[in-house]
């Protein structure tokens, strides 16, 4: 019983440092534009049938609740929280905000497409509306040379106002991509997501429309992270951490006075 009760707590000191981990990520990613707080979710583990309720407990009576152990805890996966974050006002034109559900849609350098909340885009030489990393948004906007000016719709329509032209003139749109799953989206890491199995296939849209969120020109979406919160949930884990530690310990303290006697 001892060594078990050692595995148990073993098996909770690993589940709570995972979900150490998981909070550690979001506190790192408090600043990060788009980021959307992770939570890890717990499940027990097998368990053990000593006596089954309603066994025979002799010829006359049977047993009222039986006798299970539990053999200890898991992290069965982790939930990523889609809430909206706060806007961030940047007055720059090429920063774009959702409000609401669905994700920008990029290229990567491979042709597959993966999916991103963060919308601080940049253009290149060739005025290709690209994220940080260089990647294009998909469908591909191109900026013309001479450029005064880029107003883009709540719609994602894109308009360039040219030098010597007094109205602005539609160069493409940006279209919004929604997932019948979100949850079931792969994190890649530089702010991408990435399609699955369990999300389901993109289906691509205009802004506003179907139950896509619309689009915000001049903002960015911070992050969903609320400190104390995370701050309250790292405490109350730490506690957890320590109980399991000091159930190792006194367990191993109750098979060494074992011995002692045996010996």
């Amino acid at each position: 019983m001892s060594n078990g009760a050692l595995q148990v707590a073993r098996t909770g000191l690993d589940a709570q440092n995972t979900k150490m981990r998981v909070i550690a990520n979001n506190l790192a990613n408090v600043n990060t534009t788009g980021f959307k707080r992770d939570r890890a979710n717990f499940e027990t583990l097998a368990y053990q049938q000593q006596i089954a309720a309603g066994a025979r407990a002799d010829a006359q009576n049977r047993y009222a609740t039986g006798l299970t152990v539990g053999t200890g805890v898991k992290v069965a996966g982790t939930s990523r929280i889609d809430t909206q974050g706060t806007a961030q006002i940047t007055n720059n034109a090429l920063d774009l905000m959702i409000e609401g559900n669905g994700y920008f849609q990029v290229q990567l350098p491979d042709g597959t497409f993966a999916f991103t909340r963060a919308g601080n885009f940049n253009q290149t030489a060739e005025g290709l509306l690209v994220t940080p990393e260089g990647l294009p948004v998909v469908p591909n906007i191109q900026i013309p040379p001479g450029v005064t000016g880029i107003t883009i719709g709540s719609d994602g329509m894109v308009s360039a106002t040219l030098a010597g032209q007094p109205d602005p003139t539609e160069i493409g749109q940006i279209e919004i991509a929604s997932f019948v799953n979100p949850a079931g989206l792969q994190s890649l890491g530089n702010n991408l997501l990435a399609q699955t199995a369990a999300s389901g296939a993109p289906v691509n849209g205009v802004a506003g429309l179907e139950g896509r969120g619309k689009i915000r020109q001049g903002a960015l979406e911070g992050s969903n992270v609320n400190i104390v919160e995370e701050l309250v949930d790292m405490i109350e884990t730490q506690r957890a951490y320590e109980v399991n530690s000091k159930m190792i310990q006194s367990t191993d303290e109750m098979l060494q006075f074992a011995n002692q006697q045996i010996g």
